[in-house]
């Protein structure tokens, strides 16, 4: 006999199916995103600030309330989103400055060259935050065409780049956001007769901070309330350039950030900020809109990573990756409601090329931790992580900001996370086995001087 609950479970598994087998197989893709903007600085997130665009592309589709950028930094998080792998694996452990004379590694696929591939027109503007070199700017990593500063805002030279060549220095930081957003209607209007990939890595907020005089001296959360809010109205620009162009219901559009607040901005009730691999440095907002394929108005607490973007875009675009395995995984069935959550294997979370914490569904473990914050003096010896003399565990279901260790009452799921940090480890590059291998030994010997342990990690 069929009952009630049972007649609606399979209802809306049908509903979810035929959602799914409706997905157009090439929908438009565009990915807006910020930096250093906090799990909390957005009006849907609990913020002041007034994000009325962003708050209805969340009315308008779905938002996540467990999603994690791969790293708490800048760059080793946009290496993840667009290769869908650790940053540890694709050359990117730690921030990079002008003057490196590498970036994200060459044999690497990136989505934008993935959807290329598949006849795309691609474009990044923004932020790119990967390599200086013109081997490594975006017009080398499947991008049609570029715009924007290559690296953080507070990094000299500050150069505004068209392509490879350099149109302004330094930028001028007051018309970056509303430049961004002309140059990326004109490529939504020059391209909507066909598919394409839009990247929009926002340089805001990120300090220094600079507002248009449309929108400096508005908000009442002060400058940086000027800066949120002018991002919000160029998403609310962009979401009105598909719908006058028809391309609403064909473009699926996501927005998020690459790690946690940094000095200004909030993480909301989370621990932790930009840096840390507490939550309040790697959860990020995360929403998702498009209109008939992903139902409005819902919001997901499932865990979702960074790592998730490529994958879920390839899938839907029917691109092939890339030969080499992906770390995240495909979260559309998330995306579309199909489910919930999804079960996945150990996420890693490291700073620079050292493993701090893993985290299990909602369980994460620290296992580690460096002796200073990032950018402090280093202290006499150097900067090194130490892995903690018993590792901390936190049941992020019920304790999300990770204030009570329940690593004594869960002697079973620490040894089954540590268990899959070792295996998961013999994958990863010579650098994060051999820092791994100095963190342990300096826990059994803490005056261990500096370049001490014969495998050291390079200094990148």
């Amino acid at each position: 006999m069929t009952t009630r609950r049972d007649f609606l479970a399979s209802a809306g598994a049908a509903a979810a199916s035929n959602l799914l087998a409706a997905t157009p197989k090439r929908p438009n893709v565009i990915m807006i995103y910020c930096d250093d903007l906090g799990y909390g600085d957005l009006g849907c997130y609990g913020s002041k600030i007034r994000t009325t665009n962003i708050d209805r592309m969340a009315s308008e589709g779905v938002r996540f309330t467990n999603f994690n950028s791969a790293d708490p930094v800048c760059s080793p998080s946009r290496a993840a989103l667009l290769t869908g792998r650790y940053p540890t694996r694709v050359g990117v452990p730690r921030v990079l400055f002008p003057q490196d004379k590498e970036g994200l590694n060459l044999d690497e696929t990136t989505m934008a060259q993935m959807l290329k591939a598949r006849g795309y027109s691609t474009m990044c503007i923004g932020k790119w935050h990967l390599g200086r070199p013109d081997a490594y700017l975006p017009t080398s990593r499947g991008f049609d065409g570029y715009f924007g500063i290559p690296y953080s805002n507070d990094m000299t030279p500050r150069v505004l780049l068209h392509n490879t060549e350099v149109v302004e220095q330094p930028a001028t930081l007051e018309t970056l956001t509303p430049r961004y957003t002309e140059q990326a209607l004109q490529f939504i209007g020059a391209n909507k007769t066909k598919p394409f990939f839009l990247y929009l890595p926002h340089t805001y907020p990120h300090i220094p901070l600079g507002a248009s005089a449309r929108f400096r001296g508005k908000s009442p959360e002060g400058i940086y309330g000027d800066v949120v809010e002018e991002v919000d109205w160029s998403v609310g620009q962009i979401l009105g350039a598909l719908k006058q162009n028809g391309l609403e219901s064909n473009t699926l559009v996501m927005f998020s950030s690459d790690n946690g607040p940094w000095y200004q901005g909030s993480p909301g009730k989370l621990r932790g900020r930009k840096n840390t691999t507490y939550e309040g440095g790697v959860r990020e907002p995360f929403i998702a809109r498009w209109p008939g394929q992903i139902p409005r108005g819902r919001v997901c607490g499932g865990l979702g990573s960074m790592l998730d973007v490529f994958p879920t875009v390839a899938r839907l675009c029917g691109g092939e990756p890339t030969s080499k395995p992906l770390d995240g995984i495909d979260i559309w069935p998330m995306l579309s409601g199909q489910k919930e959550t999804m079960d996945r294997d150990v996420l890693l979370y490291f700073d620079n090329w050292d493993l701090q914490c893993a985290r299990s569904m909602n369980w994460k473990l620290h296992i580690a931790r460096h002796n200073t914050a990032a950018y402090a003096p280093a202290p006499p010896g150097g900067r090194h992580s130490f892995t903690l003399p018993r590792p901390e565990l936190y049941d992020l279901a019920n304790d999300p900001d990770e204030s009570y260790d329940v690593a004594a009452e869960n002697p079973q799921v620490v040894a089954r996370i540590q268990s899959r940090i070792e295996e998961l480890l013999k994958t990863f590059p010579e650098p994060v086995r051999a820092a791994w291998d100095e963190a342990q030994e300096r826990k059994a010997n803490p005056a261990m001087p500096a370049g001490a342990y014969p495998s050291a990690p390079p200094k990148r």
